[in-house]
Order: C-alpha cells, then structure tokens, then sequence
C-alpha cells in the first residue's frame, strides 16, 4: 500500500475523532465559564482540565488538513474566560441587601448577647504528707 492511501485511510480516521474532541472542548469550554462566573474553583479548574484533552483530540482533524476544530476549541474557551469573567464582575458589584425583618433582628440579638470575661479558674489541692 502506497503511502498516500494510508495518508487518505488516516485522514479519515482522524477527523471524527478531531471533531468529537472539539465538541468536548466546547461544553467544557461552557462549563468553565459558567463555574468562573459562579466562583467555583474546583469546578473551573477541572472543566478547564477536560477542556486540554478535548483540544487535544481536536488537533487530530489537522492531520487531514483540518483546523477548524482546533480553532473553535480554543475560541471557545476564550469566549467562555471572557464572559464568564465579565458575569463574576457584574454578580459581584452589585450590592447584596439583607430584608428589613432581618436586619432588625440581627441587631436586636446583638444587643442581647453581651461578651463577658472568660477566666481560667484554678484549685489548690492540698499536699498530702506520709
């Protein structure tokens, strides 16, 4: 077999697997930046970790002179960091207001419990002589 028909055996190989890599790299893409924007570390860091083994498998449709695949993996990752991002920003300036039923009884418990001075209390024990 020449080396060109197992180039052409090959190519059609690689591409489903480059394009089932760049769907993966793109839901992970979409749950990393849905975790970014509700500041969930673990979850970002381990959809992000996903997301390298999708690109990676995206890159397999290069071998038939395909990038596409690669190209939209890594666009959506950036897409994902930068929304997502922008979101967290947004969720956190906006200022967080306690009900008014609750404020009142907060400040109402604090006025209540009062610190008191905690001591250590000692015992003498007497020695006893044989």
């Amino acid at each position: 077999m020449s080396s060109l028909a197992v180039s052409n055996t090959l190519a059609s190989f690689f591409m489903p697997i480059g394009i089932i890599g760049a769907v993966l790299a793109v839901i992970c893409a979409v749950v990393a930046g849905v975790a970014l924007a509700a500041g969930a570390a673990g979850f970002f860091g381990g959809a992000v970790g996903v997301w390298i083994v999708g690109a990676l498998l995206s890159t397999a449709a290069s071998f038939s002179s395909v990038w596409t695949p690669l190209i939209v993996s890594v666009a959506a990752l950036a897409v994902a960091l930068v929304l997502g991002g922008i979101v967290h920003a947004v969720m956190l300036s906006a200022p967080t207001r306690m009900p008014v039923a609750e404020t009142v009884e907060a400040e109402a418990a604090s006025a209540v419990a009062k610190p008191r001075p905690v001591g250590v209390q000692t015992a003498t024990v007497p020695a006893v002589a044989s």
